[in-house]
């Protein structure tokens, strides 16, 4: 409402309007979005053709005009089923006709009235209506008088939150004594509803219409309190972001005269932007960014700017989320692990059983896995095969010789150099963080006083803990639970046993030589022709050659010897190629001396016939199963035994247990009492200058014995292993 009509506006209110003059039939307009009140003085924008011819029929009616408020603002051509029957008779006190044919009017409300009946509907509304006066109590009891007084404290406080309070507003209020008239002025000027404005409208009892109007104030003031403080928060929130926009320039400009040039705030913004990217957990990232405010604030040459910068590479290069989806065909894991290795079926049968499970069940927390077995024999090769056949990342990491628990761990950040330990950073150079990660050689891991490797690493490959890895360097817990550890050893003895428990150890024993032939002519062959620039067709190695080569230029498990051997006739023959020698080359057994030299390892059972006190027997080592060979002498003497060949003390028990075994069974074997009291006992075991020890070769030394005792020589393609007892 204008301030500029506040007086005339009293004036109306003070001074009782003469219904009685106002014609019963009027024509009507509809209005919409809106209730017109008694007392009420409103601009309207007349548009509507029907509306128009209604305005200039009301100045045959001294501009009285009924208004009426529509159902649904949206129809265009109300009818009267659209209409309200109750609404308020108004008079125009101005009216503009516009260019455009609209009709700006300002009316003013006098009256509540209802529609009897339609006169007409066409080409404008006319209607007959009746006033209805409205019911206020003859005298203000209390109550009244504190309903209305609440309804003006209430209506002021309304219009200070608008910033619509003025003192002719405190004026009009307080002139005011009908009940009746307060509602509808309060009810004017709050923004409601048009069905609560109506329901307001027709109630005619002044005390109940105003208790009405008390309900809808304050809810409206409620609704303002609640605007006016989001508007001061979003005024603050502006005014915040304005200030942060300002310190940050003056920060720019400080660090331009510092000498500092963008490329910090450049890189302070990258780290920002990876840190997000990372997705690392809630307490990693809050501290990423601790340490990202402590860099913003360090001059960049500064030392200890140096190191939180290489910390922050560090935290963002980790593979936080980042993981490769696993491939699980059986059928082609099979075909990878049987195209790459030749034989270890029971070996390769595992993998594909855990490759199933895996396959069923991917959340169960896998098994280490460790393979053991000699040098040369595929361990690192299977486990990348594991990888290719899961299509993962592969990752090997050396653990022979490390003594420093650092090395697993990492180091503290205070120390010069310091950087996290291998695992960590195995994991920052696959991007994944669930590789395929190889720990190899761990029999071979020392301890010192720089701690134990072997201790943190139960930490790493634990299940039950590794889902919280906290490496020293990165200060906060990394989750290793998604990476597949494989582990190597030549050996299980060493490994220390906390570890050895937590692990499902696969042994690989090693190839016989028969499928070291077939390994020799499908991979290592063909690869060293490669390697030395030979064309496959200048070469052709016959079977019984490369059975040679494995027989007497080559004892061992695994096929790093006979690869060497396979270089080295490859280096010679490409020697002549480079001499100018064309043609084929043929190796055979009789040329393979040429290439090679004479035989390194003969076979002891190459012996023209079996002899007497010689019996072979079958030795473990670290690379593999050997052939053991026991000879015993008799010699005159008074049945002492003598024992040489370096073995231990097990081993010599074992001697004299055979012996002992002899002694009594001497009948049994038909051997003469005095052939062994007055003869001393001579056992060897050739290759003295390698220590032997165990129990095993008992049941070879007391066949020799029996053998040189009764003169009846031992099957020379006969070996035996076995341990010897008194019984």
């Amino acid at each position: 409402m204008a301030e500029a009509d506040i007086d005339d506006l009293i004036e109306i209110i003070e001074k009782e309007s003469n219904l009685e003059n106002i014609p019963t039939t009027l024509p009507m307009m509809p209005v919409r979005d809106i209730v017109v009140f008694t007392d009420m003085l409103l601009p309207l924008f007349v548009g509507r053709k029907k509306s128009i011819l209604a305005v200039e029929e009301s100045t045959d009616y001294e501009r009285y005009i009924f208004l009426t408020a529509q159902k649904d603002s949206e129809i265009e051509k109300p009818t009267s089923e659209d209409l309200y029957t109750i609404g308020t008779i108004g008079r125009i006190q101005k009216m503009i006709k516009l260019p455009d044919g609209r009709i700006k009017a300002l009316v003013q409300g006098l009256a509540k009235a209802k529609i009897l009946k339609y006169v007409k509907n066409k080409p404008f509304f006319k209607v007959q209506i009746k006033i209805l006066k409205d019911i206020d109590p003859a005298e203000l009891n209390i109550e009244d008088e504190a309903l209305m007084r609440n309804v003006k404290e209430a209506s002021e406080k309304l219009l200070a939150l608008k910033g619509e309070l003025s003192g002719d507003v405190g004026d009009l209020l307080s002139h005011i004594e009908s009940p009746a008239k307060l509602a509808d002025l309060v009810a004017s000027n709050i923004n409601l509803k048009v069905e609560d404005a109506q329901a307001l409208l027709e109630i005619t009892d002044g005390t109940q219409r105003l208790k009405k109007v008390n309900d809808l104030l304050a809810r409206e003031l409620d609704l303002s309190t609640v605007q006016a403080k989001i508007q001061i928060d979003v005024k603050d929130e502006i005014s915040r972001n304005q200030r942060d926009y300002y310190l940050r320039e003056q920060v720019k400009a400080i660090h331009r005269e510092l000498g500092e040039s963008d490329e910090k705030l450049a890189e302070i913004k990258e780290f920002k932007a990876k840190i997000k990217k990372c997705k690392m957990p809630k307490d990693c990232e809050k501290e990423a960014t601790k340490q990202l405010k402590r860099l913003e604030q360090m001059h960049s040459d500064s030392s200890e700017a140096s190191v939180v910068r290489t910390y922050l590479d560090c935290i963002v290069e980790l593979p936080w989320s980042k993981s490769t989806k696993d491939f699980l065909d059986i059928p082609k894991a099979e075909e990878v692990l049987d195209k790459n290795h030749f034989g270890l079926d029971k070996v390769k049968e595992r993998i594909l059983e855990y490759l199933s499970v895996r396959k069923l069940n991917p959340k169960k927390r896998g098994q280490i896995i460790c393979f053991v077995g000699p040098p040369g024999v595929g361990k690192t090769s299977l486990g990348q095969a594991i990888a290719k056949a899961m299509k993962r990342k592969f990752h090997r990491v050396s653990l022979g010789g490390i003594r420093d628990e650092a090395e697993i761990r990492g180091h503290r950040r205070t120390y010069i150099g310091s950087m996290p330990g291998r695992i960590l950073q195995g994991l920052r150079q696959c991007k994944t963080n669930n590789p395929v990660f190889m720990l190899d050689e761990i029999d071979k891991l020392g301890n010192d006083f720089r701690g134990d490797p072997s201790s943190a690493l139960l930490e790493a490959l634990d299940p039950e803990q590794n889902f919280e890895f906290s490496d020293h360097y990165l200060n906060m817990p990394f989750d290793l639970s998604n990476v597949l550890f494989i582990l190597t050893a030549n050996i299980s003895d060493t490994i220390p046993s906390a570890l050895l428990d937590r692990m499902e150890v696969i042994r690989i024993t090693g190839y016989t030589r028969q499928e070291k032939k077939v390994i020799a002519e499908r991979h290592l062959l063909p690869r060293k022709l490669k390697d030395n620039g030979l064309i496959r067709r200048s070469i052709t190695l016959s079977a019984g050659a490369m059975q040679q080569i494995i027989a007497e230029y080559t004892l061992e498990a695994g096929l790093r010897g006979l690869e060497r051997k396979l270089d080295a006739i490859c280096r010679k023959i490409a020697r002549k190629i480079a001499e100018g020698k064309n043609g084929k080359f043929s190796i055979t057994k009789q040329s393979l001396t040429k290439y090679l030299g004479p035989p390194q390892y003969l076979s002891e059972l190459d012996q023209e016939e079996s002899q007497v006190g010689l019996a072979t027997g079958l030795a473990w080592t670290e690379v593999g199963g050997e052939q053991l060979y026991i000879e015993v002498s008799l010699y005159q003497g008074k049945g002492e035994l003598l024992v040489t060949g370096q073995i231990g003390e097990v081993m010599q028990e074992s001697a004299r247990a055979a012996l002992t075994y002899t002694k009594s069974n001497a009948d049994k074997y038909d051997i003469k009492k005095e052939d062994i009291d007055n003869n001393d006992i001579h056992i060897h075991v050739p290759e003295g200058a390698m220590p032997k020890d165990g129990p095993s070769a008992g049941i070879t030394m007391a066949t020799a014995l029996v053998s040189a005792l009764t003169k009846i020589p031992v099957r020379k393609e006969l070996a035996m292993t076995g341990e010897i007892t008194l019984r």
